[in-house]
C-alpha cells in the first residue's frame, strides 16, 4: 500500500510517472496476447419459449415457422439459430429477414417481397411483345423475385441471340407501387445484329460455293439485308445446315461425305460474322450389280428383283435404296408374307467407285403393332396424324415403316416439332409407338399485289388455312381487284376423302374480268368439285365436273366511241347467258421432286373436258397436253429446260371466244396477249385460235454475282403459234392460218422477299405483219 503527500516532491512524482507508464504497457502486452490466443469458451445457447413473428401479411406465421424448424421451447445453438435464419431467407419469399432474440422470445421480422402488378417490355423492335412475355417465368400478380428477374432477363438475351443479335443486352428494373406492389420493366438495347459478312466452304471440288451456298437455310448479308432475316447467325441453323449439306451430297453419290467443322469467327470489329464450311466430299459412287436373295423359303428372289428400278450406272442415293426396299415390302404384304424384311448389304468397289446391292429377304421378328399413342395435338385431330401410318394396331411392326410414316408426319406441315418413338408393350412382343407433335400456327392471311406490262396491276387479298379445324383439309379464299374488273375464289381440298387415298377438292368463283386484248367484259361463275388419286409411284389422276354461267357484255366506252364488234364477238354477245355442264379428267406424271434423279426430271400432263355430255348450252371437246423435261448440268449451276405443249378445242359448231386459246407469256413471249392468231380485219381485235402448239427451250444460268442478291440470268427460245377459227368472216387474210413464230429472249431473276420478279428481253425471228409484238416485259408478284 502505497501513501502519497497531499503535496508530493519533484522526484516522487518523476517516480511516480515512471511507475504509471511501466504498468500500462504491462497491461496493453497483456492485453494483445490474450486477444491473439483466446481461452476455450462454451458455445452460446438459447432457449426459447415462446416465437414471435413481424411484418408477415401474405405468408402465414406458421409457415415461416415451418421454413425455420424451430419449436416453442427447442433449445438451439447460434448454429442452428444462423441454419434457420438461412432457410427462412431462401425460401425465395422475403425481402429481408432477422432474427432477433429477446429473452426468452425469438422475434423474427420479415419484410415480404412485393406482388408484380405490370410486367413491360421497352426499346424492343426486332422481337414481338408476344415472342419475348412467352419466354418469362414472372407473371403478373405473383410474388416479386430478383432471382426469377434475372433469369428472365437472360431468357430475353437469349431470344435475342437466337435470331443473331448477339449484342442485345436486357436490363430489369422495378417501380415501387403502393401496397407493396411493383411494376417490373424490361428495358432492352438491342444494337445492331450481328450478321454473316461471308460464308465459304473449304474442301468442296465438285461444286462451287455459289452452288452449296443455294442449298443453306443460313445466308449472306447482301443488298436487302434489312428485310432478310436469316442473314445472323443462329447455332441450331448452323446444325440444320450441316444435316442439309450432308443430305446433299449423299444424294448425288458422295457416300462418305463429312462436314468436319463449322468455324464461325468474329470480325475484328465484333460486328460481322465469317463463317466457313470445312467440308471432305469423298468420291462419287455409282449403282453397280443389284441383286436379291431370299431366306425365306415362300419368297422368290427372282419374284423380288422385278420390282426393283435401279440400273447399273445410276448414280448412287439412299431414296432409290429406300424406295426399292418399300416396293419389296409392299410385295410381300400383298403376297401374304408377314415379318419379312429387306436388309440392303453393301460391297464397295473402291477401285471402280460402285456400290454392288444385294437385297437380302429375311425373316424379321415377331412383334406386332399394340398401339399408336399421340400426344401434343391440341387442334389437329388424331386420324390425320393416323392416317400418315400405313400400319395400325395389330399389324406386324415395320421399323422403317415407322420411320417413313414421321417423315409424312413432318411433311404436313402443321407441326414445329414431331417425334415419333417405339416402346416396349405389354409382352415381348408388342410395340407402343409415341407420337409427340408441337404444333404451329397454321393459317395466314395476305395482302398485296402483281403487275405486268401488258395486264398492268392488281391488288390481292387472300387467306389460306392448311389444317382447317384440325382436320388436316386446305381452305383459300382469294379476291383479286383492279379498276376494271375483279373476282372472288374459294377452294377446298379434303387430303383423304372417306379415309381414303383420295382427294377431294371443291373450287368455286365469281368475278368478270377483262384483258387488256379484250374491248368487252367477261362475267362468269362457276363450281367444280373434284377427285384426285395416285395410279402409280409419280402418276395421278383427276376427273371433274365444272358447272359454269357466263356471258359477255359491251363495253360502253368502247361502243360510245363508235365502234362495232367483229360477227364473232358480237354472236357471243347476242347469245348472253349461257351455261356450261362438262366433265373432265386429266392425268399428271412428275418426276422431278419425287425421282431418283435429282439432277433430272419431267412432267407430262393430259386432260379433256367434254362438254354438253349431261346438258348446258355449248357442246365441245376439249384437249391439251404437255411434256416438260429439265436438267441440271455444269455442277449444277445451269438449268437446261424443254417444254412441248399444245391444245385442242373440238366444238359443235361455233366455238366460243371465252373457250378458245389467246397468246399470253405462258405461250409464247415476245408478243402481247392476244397479239398471234386469228385477228379482225375491221379493228384489229384478237379472236382467239381453236388450236395452239408451242416449243420452248430455257436456260437458267449464274450471273457471277453474290448468291445472297438473289439476281440470276437466262435464256429462252419459243417456237410456235397460234391459228384455227370456225367463223372466217372479216378476219384478216392467213390470220387464222398455221403460221410458226419463233422468238429468242434473254431474262433476269430476282428473287427478293417481297415477291420474285422477272424482266423479259425479246426479239421476235419469224412474225407477221399484223402481230403485235413485245419486246420488254416484266412481272411483279408481292405480298406484305
Amino acid at each position: 500500500m502505497f501513501a502519497f503527500n497531499d503535496r508530493p516532491t519533484r522526484g516522487a512524482t518523476r517516480f511516480a510517472a515512471r511507475a504509471f507508464a511501466l504498468s500500462f504497457a504491462a497491461f496493453a502486452v497483456t492485453s494483445v496476447s490474450y486477444t491473439a490466443f483466446p481461452t476455450p469458451a462454451a458455445a452460446q445457447a438459447y432457449r426459447f419459449t415462446s416465437v414471435s413473428v413481424e411484418g408477415a401479411q401474405r405468408v402465414s406465421p406458421d409457415t415461416i415457422l415451418s421454413y425455420a424448424g424451430i419449436a416453442r421451447g427447442q433449445g438451439v445453438s447460434a448454429a442452428e439459430l444462423n441454419d434457420a435464419y438461412q432457410k427462412v431467407l431462401a425460401s425465395g419469399l422475403f425481402e429481408t429477414v432477422e432474427f432477433i432474440p429477446r429473452g426468452n422470445t425469438l422475434v423474427i421480422k420479415v419484410v415480404e417481397f412485393p406482388v408484380v402488378s405490370a410486367i413491360a417490355i421497352e426499346g424492343n423492335k426486332k422481337v414481338s411483345d408476344e415472342a419475348l412475355m412467352s419466354a418469362l417465368q414472372t407473371k403478373v400478380r405473383g410474388v416479386y423475385s430478383p432471382a426469377v428477374v434475372e433469369a428472365d432477363a437472360a431468357a430475353l438475351t437469349g431470344a435475342y441471340e437466337v435470331k443473331g443479335q448477339l449484342v442485345a443486352t436486357v436490363t430489369p428494373k422495378i417501380i415501387r407501387r403502393p401496397e407493396n406492389r411493383v411494376d417490373v420493366v424490361f428495358e432492352v438495347t438491342e444494337g445492331k445484329g450481328v450478321e454473316i459478312e461471308r460464308l465459304s466452304f473449304v474442301g468442296n471440288r465438285s461444286y462451287s460455293d455459289n452452288r452449296l451456298r443455294r442449298v443453306l437455310e443460313t445466308k449472306q448479308a447482301g443488298l436487302l439485308r434489312f428485310i432478310v432475316g436469316r442473314d445472323t447467325y443462329a447455332e441450331e441453323r448452323v446444325e440444320f445446315d450441316k444435316r442439309v449439306l450432308t443430305d446433299f451430297y449423299t444424294s448425288r453419290g458422295y457416300v462418305d461425305f463429312q462436314v468436319l467443322n463449322v468455324a464461325a469467327e468474329f470480325s475484328r470489329e465484333r460486328n460481322a460474322y465469317f463463317m466457313t464450311f470445312n467440308v471432305r466430299e469423298g468420291q462419287k459412287y455409282e449403282f453397280g450389280k443389284i441383286s436379291v436373295a431370299s431366306e425365306i423359303a415362300e419368297a422368290d428372289g427372282a419374284e423380288f428383283l422385278k420390282v426393283n428400278k435401279i440400273r447399273e450406272g445410276q448414280t448412287y442415293s439412299p431414296l432409290a435404296v429406300d424406295n426399292t426396299i418399300e416396293r419389296m415390302e409392299t410385295l410381300a404384304t400383298a403376297k401374304g408374307i408377314d415379318f419379312l424384311r429387306v436388309e440392303p448389304r453393301v460391297t464397295r468397289n473402291d477401285r471402280a467407285q460402285t456400290l454392288d446391292i444385294e437385297f437380302v429377304l429375311v425373316r424379321g421378328p415377331r412383334v406386332f403393332v399394340e398401339r399408336i399413342d399421340i400426344e401434343g395435338n391440341a387442334t389437329t385431330l388424331d386420324r390425320v396424324v393416323r392416317q400418315k401410318f400405313k400400319t395400325v394396331e395389330g399389324d406386324p411392326f415395320n421399323p422403317r415403316e415407322i420411320r417413313d410414316a414421321a417423315e409424312r408426319i413432318r411433311a404436313l406441315g402443321y407441326f414445329s416439332n414431331a417425334d415419333v418413338n417405339t416402346r416396349q408393350g405389354s409382352a415381348e412382343d408388342q410395340m407402343i409407338v409415341d407420337v409427340n407433335v408441337t404444333e404451329k400456327p397454321t393459317g395466314s392471311f395476305s395482302f398485296g399485289g402483281n403487275y405486268s406490262v401488258s395486264e398492268g396491276a392488281n391488288l390481292i387479298a387472300s387467306f389460306s388455312e392448311a389444317n382447317f379445324l384440325g382436320r388436316g383439309q386446305r381452305l383459300s379464299f382469294n379476291l383479286t381487284t383492279d379498276i376494271n374488273d375483279g373476282s372472288l375464289s374459294f377452294n377446298f381440298v379434303e387430303p383423304a376423302f372417306l379415309g381414303r387415298d383420295v382427294a377431294f377438292g371443291l373450287s368455286a368463283g365469281i368475278g368478270s374480268s377483262q384483258p387488256s386484248y379484250a374491248e368487252y367484259v367477261t362475267r362468269r361463275a362457276y363450281v367444280s368439285p373434284r377427285l384426285t388419286f395416285p395410279v402409280s409411284e409419280n402418276g395421278a389422276l383427276t376427273v371433274n365436273y365444272r358447272a359454269e354461267v357466263a356471258e359477255i357484255v359491251e363495253d360502253e366506252d368502247y361502243t360510245d366511241a363508235g365502234y362495232t364488234y367483229p360477227v364473232q364477238i358480237q354472236n357471243d354477245i347476242d347469245a348472253g347467258r349461257l351455261t356450261t355442264h362438262s366433265l373432265g379428267y386429266s392425268y399428271s406424271y412428275d418426276t422431278r421432286r419425287s425421282g431418283l434423279n435429282p439432277n433430272a426430271g419431267m412432267l407430262f400432263k393430259f386432260g379433256q373436258d367434254f362438254a354438253g355430255l349431261i346438258g348446258g348450252d355449248t357442246d365441245y371437246i376439249k384437249t391439251s397436253a404437255e411434256l416438260t423435261g429439265e436438267m441440271k448440268v455444269w455442277h449444277e449451276e445451269v438449268t437446261l429446260r424443254a417444254t412441248l405443249e399444245g391444245g385442242v378445242i373440238d366444238a359443235d359448231g361455233d366455238s366460243r371466244i371465252t373457250d378458245r386459246y389467246f397468246n399470253s407469256p405462258s405461250i409464247i413471249r415476245g408478243f402481247e396477249p392476244g397479239g398471234i392468231g386469228p385477228r379482225s380485219s375491221n379493228n384489229d381485235l384478237p379472236l382467239g385460235g381453236n388450236y395452239y402448239a408451242v416449243a420452248r427451250l430455257e436456260a437458267n444460268f449464274p450471273l457471277g454475282l453474290p448468291e445472297e442478291y438473289g439476281l440470276s440470268g437466262g435464256l429462252f427460245f419459243d417456237y410456235g403459234s397460234v391459228w384455227g377459227l370456225d367463223d372466217a368472216t372479216d378476219i384478216i387474210a392467213g390470220s387464222d392460218d398455221l403460221n410458226w413464230r419463233s422468238v429468242v429472249g434473254a431474262s433476269i431473276f430476282w428473287t427478293t422477299p417481297m415477291g420474285p420478279l422477272r424482266f423479259n428481253f425479246t426479239k421476235a425471228l419469224d412474225k407477221e405483219d399484223y402481230d403485235k409484238e413485245q419486246s420488254f416485259d416484266l412481272t411483279i408478284s408481292s405480298s406484305f
